[in-house]
C-alpha cells in the first residue's frame, strides 16, 4: 500500500481515481479548490505556494498532478488564470518534489502535439521536429512538460508524463468549455446549436478504459517516460456529431458545419504501444457502447429540452 496525493481530486477524472486508488488499497489524501467535509482532503491553491505547506507537512510515496485549468477556449478567455494555475501551479508541485522526495505522475495533454500532421502521433515526435501549438492551453501543456524535463535532467527527478486524448464518460458536468462530447451531448439534449468542423478526426476513449491506466502507473512506475493515453477508434468529429443525435434524438437542424477550426489540429492519433506493453492500457468500449452510457447519464442530471 502507497501513501497517495491526487491534485485535482474534485475534477472529473480525479474523482474516479481517487476511488480506483483506494479500492487498490491505497491511503489517498486530497487536494482541489472546493470545499469540502472530508477526511484526507485539503483545500488549497496548487497556484499559490503558502497555501501547498499544509498539504505537505507530510509524506507521500506518490503525487498524481492533475489539477489544472482545462481547456482550449477557456484558455483564451481565462488565460491569466489559466498560465497562473498551470505553470506556476506546476512549477510549485515540482518545487515540493524536491523538498519531498516522492515520485510524480503529471497528466498532460494530446493538445501538445499541435499543428503536427503525421498519421500517427509518437511520444518522442516533439524531440524529433519544432511543434507550434496553437492556443493557450496547448502551450501551458507543453510548458510543463519542458519544466518537468529540466527538472529531471538538473536534479533527477522521479517524474512519469501521461498524454491523455479525449476522455469522455458519465461525472463530466457541463460547461461551455468542456469536451467536445460533453458538449455535444448536453447541447443536443437541450435544443441548443452547436457547430461540428467537417475533415476533423480524434480517438475517443471510456473514462472506463482510462483510468486503470492511470492507476498503473503508480504499479509499474519508470521515471523520465511519456505515454500516450488514448484509444483505438479513430472517427471524424461529423461521426460523433452524427451518433449524439442519434442517441440524444435532437434535431440535426442544430449543428452548423464549418471547414475549419483555427484553434485547433484537423486530426489526431496517438501511437499507444507503450501504454500497452508498459501500462496494461486497455481500451475496450467502443463509441456505440459508451456514448449511450453518457447521454442516459447527462439525461438523469439535466433532463431533457429547454
Amino acid at each position: 500500500m502507497s501513501k497517495v496525493l491526487v491534485t485535482g481530486s474534485k475534477g472529473t477524472l480525479g474523482t474516479r481515481l481517487v476511488k480506483e486508488l483506494q479500492e487498490r488499497g491505497h491511503e489517498v489524501w486530497e487536494v482541489d479548490l472546493r470545499h469540502a467535509g472530508e477526511e484526507n482532503y485539503f483545500r488549497a491553491d496548487i497556484a499559490k505556494y503558502r497555501q501547498l505547506e499544509r498539504v505537505f507537512e507530510q509524506d507521500y510515496d506518490v503525487v498524481y498532478h492533475l489539477a489544472a485549468e482545462f481547456g482550449r477556449i477557456n484558455g483564451e478567455h481565462y488565460y491569466d488564470t489559466l498560465w497562473e494555475a498551470n505553470v506556476i501551479g506546476t512549477r510549485n508541485i515540482l518545487e515540493w518534489q524536491l523538498k519531498k522526495g516522492f515520485r510524480l505522475i503529471f497528466t498532460s495533454s494530446s493538445e501538445i502535439y499541435g499543428e503536427a500532421t503525421e498519421p500517427l502521433l509518437t511520444e518522442d515526435l516533439p524531440q524529433q521536429k519544432t511543434i507550434i501549438q496553437h492556443n493557450d492551453y496547448a502551450l501551458t501543456k507543453w510548458a510543463n512538460e519542458v519544466q518537468i524535463m529540466n527538472f529531471e535532467k538538473k536534479y533527477q527527478t522521479p517524474i512519469v508524463r501521461l498524454r491523455l486524448f479525449n476522455a469522455y464518460g458519465p461525472g463530466e458536468y457541463y460547461h461551455p468549455y468542456r469536451s467536445v462530447v460533453c458538449l455535444f451531448v448536453y447541447r443536443a439534449l437541450k435544443g441548443i446549436p452547436y457547430e461540428v468542423y467537417e475533415g476533423y478526426h480524434r480517438v475517443f476513449m471510456y473514462v472506463d478504459d482510462l483510468i486503470p491506466t492511470i492507476a498503473n502507473v503508480g504499479d509499474n512506475f519508470k521515471a523520465g517516460e511519456v505515454y500516450n493515453i488514448g484509444g483505438t477508434e479513430y472517427r471524424s468529429v461529423k461521426e460523433l456529431s452524427d451518433l449524439v443525435l442519434k442517441h440524444t434524438q435532437g434535431d440535426p437542424e442544430l449543428v452548423r458545419y464549418l471547414s475549419e477550426d483555427k484553434h485547433n489540429t484537423v486530426s489526431k492519433r496517438p501511437d499507444i504501444r507503450k501504454a500497452i506493453i508498459d501500462l496494461n492500457h486497455n481500451p475496450r468500449i467502443a463509441l456505440e457502447e459508451g456514448l449511450p452510457i453518457t447521454v442516459e447519464w447527462m439525461k438523469k442530471i439535466y433532463g431533457e429540452g429547454r
